[in-house]
């Protein structure tokens, strides 16, 4: 059982089951759409004596979309106060607002959202600049093999290996369905990274630290892969072909 403190690994892709049964997350999904974020936490804390999950927001949307935060609540961002930390292993850290992020070249990809909770989201697009432009502009040290995000939720985080974030269809995401990436779906910047299940595109995104392991986040911790590779998420620590 993981005890869910923080643990480190190299930067070799690591492979761990998913104990959906025991998180029951899919069910809960379809229990809770009429409920809000205070009133999920009661609905858990109900059924479990405590919410296993930290999971305080649990709401679909009429596009398909589930909408999850695991903080009672969130500030709101935008264009005045938002920032995005780039540090750690790196030769220029920088902090850029929305603006600098608006101004750099963006990459559009459509492709499908696969949450491991089972529902999906077909011919989805999104819109942002490259990871790997932001690491070549900070000049990532020799030593480092990977990242970890962090959330301006105050409790969220993210990591990929560094060969994982250099891939051309993972971005830090400012548009999302040809719009602005809205408050719900963790806007204004989000992370996407296409080819994995949706939760390690962390939303509200503030922070990225270049860093020598793997750390996991916030779900690895409870019992998630650390290496979410759609349909490959088994215990298996090859990198899928496409």
């Amino acid at each position: 059982m993981n005890s869910g403190q923080s643990e480190e690994r190299d930067g070799t892709p690591i492979g761990r089951r998913v104990f959906l049964g025991t998180l029951g997350l899919g069910a809960l999904g379809v229990l809770a759409a009429p409920t809000l974020q205070r009133g999920m936490e009661g609905f858990l804390g109900s059924v479990s004596g405590k919410d296993p999950t930290g999971l305080t927001g649990l709401l679909p949307n009429g596009g398909g979309f589930r909408f999850y935060s695991v903080a009672a609540s969130v500030p709101h961002k935008d264009a005045t106060d938002y920032r995005l930390t780039v540090d750690g292993l790196v030769d220029h850290p920088r902090t850029y607002s929305l603006a600098d992020l608006r101004a750099l070249p963006q990459t559009r990809l459509v492709k499908d959202v696969q949450c491991v909770t089972g529902w999906r989201v077909p011919g989805t697009a999104f819109e942002g600049v490259r990871l790997s432009a932001l690491l070549d502009a900070a000049g990532v040290h020799p030593s480092a093999k990977a990242l970890r995000f962090t959330c301006f939720d105050g409790t969220y985080s993210e990591s990929l290996t560094l060969d994982q974030a250099r891939r051309p269809d993972v971005l830090v995401a400012l548009r999302m369905q040809d719009k602005e990436v809205s408050y719900e779906h963790g806007g204004p910047v989000r992370l996407y990274v296409a080819p994995m299940y949706f939760y390690k595109s962390a939303k509200w995104l503030s922070g990225i630290t270049v860093t020598d392991r793997v750390k996991p986040g916030y779900w690895e911790n409870l019992g998630y892969d650390v290496d979410a590779w759609v349909g490959r998420s088994n215990g298996r620590t090859d990198e899928p072909t496409s």
